[in-house]
C-alpha cells in the first residue's frame, strides 16, 4: 500500500458503541477506507471483515500509535471514566502521527452554561484536543435516544421507568444522525475549527418517550417520578461508582428544572434532510424494549 493510499484511511475509535459503529457502518457504505481501534476486536463481528482492525485502548497510550500511522483523519469516541485523558492520548497519538483532522464526540454539555460534572469532563477534553495543535472537529450532541435502553430492564420486568426528570423535557437524538454529521465532517472540507450541537427535532418529557415506547410495543407502560434520593438509592445498589451517580443525578436535575437541550436545526443544515424522530429510532430498535 502506498504512502497516498494509506494517508486516505480514517480511524474510527470506539467502534463496537452504538455511535462509532453506526459511524464505522457509514463510512464503509460510503466507500471510505476505515481502520477500527477497539479493545476486543471479537465485539466487531461481521464489520470486521470490512475494515483494517487494531488491539488497543485509548486508555493505554502505548497501543495508540500503531493505530494511528498512516491515518489522515479520525473519529475520537471516549468512553465514560476519565474523558479529558482519553481525548488527551487520543490527541497526542495523532499529533505524532501527522493526522489532519480529528473529529471528536464531545456532548452539548460542553456549551452548557450549567457547571455539573459531565460538562466539565467534556470541557476540558475539548480543550486537550483544541491545544494539540491538530485541525478538530467538535460534535455536542444533546440526549441520545439509546439513553432509553438503559429502561428495558425495568420495562420488562415492570413494565415502568423510573427517573427524577420530572416534567422536563429533552431532545432526544437518534445515533445514526450523529453519525452522518460525523461522516461529512470527516469526508468533507469546511468543518475544521467548527462545534457542533446536536438534537433530536422534538423536546420530549421522559413521560412522552415512555408513551411513544408503550404504543410502539403495544403493552401498557407507567413513568413513575422519583425522588432524586431514591433514583441514588437505586444506582448505589446497582453497584455503580460514585462518580456516575453524581453525575446523573446532575443531570436528571437539570432537566427536571426545565434546564434540559432544546431542538437545534444543526442537523438539518448539515444534513440537508430533517433529524430523525423519537418514533423512527423506535422503528429501527424499539424490539429491544419487547
Amino acid at each position: 500500500m502506498s504512502d497516498e493510499r494509506e494517508r486516505r484511511m480514517i480511524l474510527v475509535t470506539g467502534a463496537t458503541g452504538n455511535v462509532g459503529g453506526a459511524v464505522l457502518e457509514q463510512l464503509v457504505e460510503a466507500g471510505q477506507q476505515v481502520r477500527a481501534l477497539v479493545r476486543d476486536p471479537a465485539r466487531l463481528g461481521e464489520r470486521g471483515s470490512l475494515v483494517e482492525v487494531v488491539k488497543g485502548d485509548l486508555a493505554k497510550p502505548e497501543t495508540l500509535d500503531a493505530a494511528f500511522a498512516g491515518v489522515d483523519r479520525a473519529f475520537v469516541v471516549c468512553a465514560v471514566g476519565d474523558i479529558p485523558a482519553l481525548a488527551g492520548n487520543a490527541a497526542a497519538a495523532a499529533r505524532r502521527a501527522g493526522v489532519r483532522h480529528l473529529v471528536l464526540l464531545s456532548s452539548a454539555s460542553a456549551v452548557d452554561e450549567h457547571d455539573y460534572t459531565i460538562a466539565r469532563w467534556h470541557r476540558e477534553a475539548e480543550a486537550k484536543v483544541k491545544s494539540s495543535g491538530l485541525a478538530w472537529t467538535m460534535l455536542q450532541p444533546g440526549a441520545f435516544a439509546t439513553n432509553a435502553l438503559m429502561w428495558v430492564g425495568s420495562i420488562k420486568a415492570q413494565g415502568a421507568v423510573y427517573q427524577a426528570t420530572g416534567d422536563g423535557k429533552s431532545a432526544p437524538i437518534d445515533q445514526r444522525d450523529i453519525a452522518a454529521v460525523a461522516v461529512k465532517a470527516l469526508t468533507s472540507p469546511g468543518h475544521e475549527g467548527k462545534s457542533y450541537v446536536l438534537t433530536g427535532p422534538e423536546a420530549l418529557s421522559t413521560a412522552e418517550q415512555v408513551a411513544k415506547i408503550s404504543a410502539a410495543i403495544g403493552r401498557p407502560l407507567r413513568y413513575v417520578d422519583v425522588t432524586e434520593e431514591a433514583l441514588r438509592e437505586g444506582m448505589e445498589k446497582a453497584g455503580l461508582p460514585e462518580v456516575f451517580i453524581r453525575a446523573i443525578t446532575e443531570i436528571q436535575a437539570l432537566v427536571r428544572a426545565g434546564h434540559g437541550e432544546r431542538p437545534a436545526p444543526t442537523v438539518e443544515q448539515l444534513l440537508g434532510r430533517k433529524a430523525r424522530t423519537f418514533d423512527e429510532w423506535l422503528e429501527r430498535y424499539g424490539r429491544a424494549f419487547q
